[in-house]
């Protein structure tokens, strides 16, 4: 193993310049031609659902761990861009579903698809999505990419069950709802990092760095995720503040406000829990900021993000491993 990379630690780093360079974006042009490509259906209502959603943007963090893994590697070839497309195409199918269970109705700052086209082409279209992607799968002709990316998409599924199970249940255990961000969040981060190694031929150990820094790094990107639902601004996250809590969702920030607060405290937490209430949520955002809640996942999120930030201590010094680096410290000072 290489010496740890020589930056300034996650939990001191400032945000890097906005403009700064991402080597990584010629390669999404041809991932998002791929893209294009392979969401050709001969059914019109699919092509104009899935142009919808593709079409509304987003990080495209996952397609980027794909690529930056195969360059830090030394992998060169077409079967990554149909690799990053395909975590694209299984993370817009999961995104497609979950918006129906959680009846959601804004994302990325425009009208969800099933609010626009309905519940049932919403979740039919994500089973095209899904499909669409294990075909790709199959056409790279490599039985590790096909067991990494079916382990994925199936633990994924339950972490999906897991967290329906725990809506409106105020007892939930932390480390309970850690397992749920590990299954249907950071699962799909850990498998895009894998899947570099695996076309660059890395050996085991290697292969299981890149998969940690790829589930660090979901972890801390969901964590971030529960700490802006109670301190972001909707203009900029892109849905609305408070979604978590109105779908009954018992994230980080509330479970540990519910093991500091007084008992009265307590008491209110639960029983917004409990019926999915947004009415009180300016009280509950002061319990949780006031007990302290809102820094100690901050914190969390931010030792997952210092953890990723080492796992890469196992990757030659490059470009890539410099902008996997930074892609810790983007993700940490991220407002959407």
């Amino acid at each position: 193993m290489r010496d740890a990379p020589t930056r300034p630690s996650v939990l001191e780093a400032t945000a890097p310049p906005a403009n700064a360079a991402d080597p990584t974006e010629p390669a999404l042009q041809r991932v998002d031609a791929v893209i294009r490509e392979r969401l050709a259906s001969r059914v019109v209502l699919i092509d104009q659902i899935s142009s919808y959603i593709i079409g509304a943007g987003g990080k495209r963090i996952r397609p980027r761990l794909v690529l930056l893994f195969c360059e830090a590697l030394g992998f060169d070839g077409p079967e990554q861009y149909e690799l990053a497309a395909i975590v694209e195409f299984i993370h817009t199918a999961t995104l497609l579903h979950d918006d129906v269970v959680d009846e959601s109705s804004l994302r990325r700052g425009r009208a969800t698809a099933n609010a626009m086209f309905g519940n049932a082409a919403s979740v039919l279209v994500g089973d095209f999505l899904y499909s669409r992607a294990f075909q790709m799968m199959v056409a790279v002709n490599r039985m590790r990419v096909l067991e990494v990316l079916a382990d994925a998409t199936n633990v994924i599924a339950e972490g999906e069950v897991l967290q329906l199970m725990n809506i409106h249940d105020p007892d939930l255990a932390v480390s309970d709802y850690l397992q749920v961000i590990r299954y249907k969040t950071a699962k799909l981060f850990e498998a895009s990092a894998r899947l570099g190694a695996v076309l660059a031929g890395a050996p085991p150990a290697l292969e299981e760095a890149c998969a940690g820094y790829g589930r660090s790094l979901g972890t801390a990107f969901q964590l971030v995720d529960d700490l802006l639902d109670y301190e972001g601004n909707s203009d900029e996250l892109g849905k609305n503040v408070g979604d978590d809590l109105r779908e009954g969702k018992p994230t980080l920030p509330l479970l540990i406000a519910m093991a500091r607060a007084t008992a009265p405290e307590r008491a209110l937490i639960r029983h917004a829990i409990e019926h999915g209430e947004v009415d009180k949520l300016p009280a509950i955002l002061a319990i949780v900021k006031g007990t302290g809640a809102l820094d100690a996942t901050r914190a969390a999120a931010l030792k997952e993000a210092h953890d990723a930030r080492l796992a890469l201590a196992a990757l030659p010094a490059s470009r890539a491993r410099e902008a996997l680096l930074d892609l810790c410290v983007r993700l940490m000072h991220r407002s959407s």
